[in-house]
């Protein structure tokens, strides 16, 4: 089979690998498409393991599955996920599933999303893999872990209706949480962002307001918000000047949330006396869990939630490396589909 080899991302090839072997408790699904995440071109991050196949929001059709396997058949059309908690550990129990030790470190994926075809393992199998309904097409189902994200993100903030809210960062994280913030009668919601193409989107997919992220956002804010800072401030770039500015811009009694965070090593100097002083929370927010994975999936099912008109670029197996350039081409494309069997 074909498969996509990361070295970096300039450099990933199609390579020929052997079909995965099934075990008793596995699955094999034939990838149809799957997404091209933010994070996958996170050079720093990946570089360190390379070579390697990407690929984590894979949706295609199950063609064969081991002896113990109950919950999917062959033909289903599903989604699978390769990060899933353990559901037992403390972590799990108190709310904090993406920070399970078994969510963290086991990937269930063998070799990858960027594959002609996937084999699932371990707990991935039944906790991590969600039949489609007809409804939902392949091309749809690879945004139910992105705005799974979203969902968890919005959770973890309390949002509430009419409350305000920032988001810093108008990648594709960014403008679900525009969507989804906008679903759930949040108002006004502002965007930030250095493209304009980035902004232009974020304003068509809900933002009432949007500035560059270079200007006096806070004071922007003010100007249009009767005076006041936002309700919610929501981080979605990790560059450390989108990091300054969010720590400047929530009002008294907000909330802050670090949904992205600087490269590791970076530090942001901090007086934390203002916002002791003003009632200002911060909170951080990692992944999603089943949960999210399953509101989600219903929130594109019922529509609540439209993707569709985030895919710009589609890429079959052999034209991989340049889909990786493209994604690093922020002025000219949002969500790129790569479909290994067409």
């Amino acid at each position: 089979m074909k498969v996509g080899v990361y070295y970096k991302n300039s450099d990933v090839r199609v390579e020929e690998r052997p079909q995965p072997a099934v075990g008793d408790r596995d699955i094999l699904v034939k990838v149809m498409a799957c997404g091209l995440c933010g994070s996958d071109l996170l050079e720093w991050y990946r570089i360190k393991r390379a070579p390697l196949v990407l690929g984590h929001e894979p949706a295609g059709i199950v063609v064969e599955t081991g002896k113990l396997v109950r919950s999917v058949k062959p033909g289903d059309r599903v989604f699978v996920t390769h990060h899933v908690p353990c559901n037992a550990c403390y972590h799990c129990l108190t709310g904090h599933e993406t920070a399970c030790t078994t969510f963290q470190n086991v990937n269930n994926f063998e070799p990858g999303g960027f594959s002609q075809f996937l084999r699932v393992t371990g707990r991935s199998v039944d906790t991590g893999t969600f039949v489609l309904p007809d409804s939902v097409s392949f091309e749809q189902a690879t945004f139910i872990e992105p705005l799974a994200t979203a969902v968890r993100a919005l959770r973890t903030v309390g949002l509430k209706p009419a409350q305000s809210v920032l988001v810093c960062g108008s990648g594709i994280a960014g403008l679900l949480i525009v969507k989804l913030a906008r679903a759930m009668g949040a108002g006004p919601v502002i965007a930030t962002d250095v493209s304009p193409y980035r902004l232009e989107k974020a304003r068509q997919y809900g933002a009432r307001h949007t500035i560059a992220a270079g200007e006096d956002v806070p004071a922007f804010i003010k100007r249009i918000n009767e005076g006041r800072l936002a309700d919610t401030v929501i981080l979605c770039a990790g560059a450390l000047p989108a990091a300054r500015t969010a720590l400047m811009s929530a009002e008294r009694g907000g909330t802050i949330l670090f949904f992205a965070v600087p490269k590791p090593g970076e530090t942001l100097n901090v007086d934390f006396n203002p916002f002791w002083r003003d009632d200002i929370t911060i909170k951080t927010c990692y992944g999603a869990a089943p949960v999210d994975n399953m509101q989600a999936l219903d929130l594109i099912k019922q529509g609540t939630v439209d993707v569709s008109d985030m895919v710009t670029h589609r890429f079959g197996i052999d034209r991989i490396g340049e889909a990786f350039m493209t994604g690093a081409m922020t002025d000219s494309c949002l969500k790129i589909i790569v479909e290994p069997n067409q």
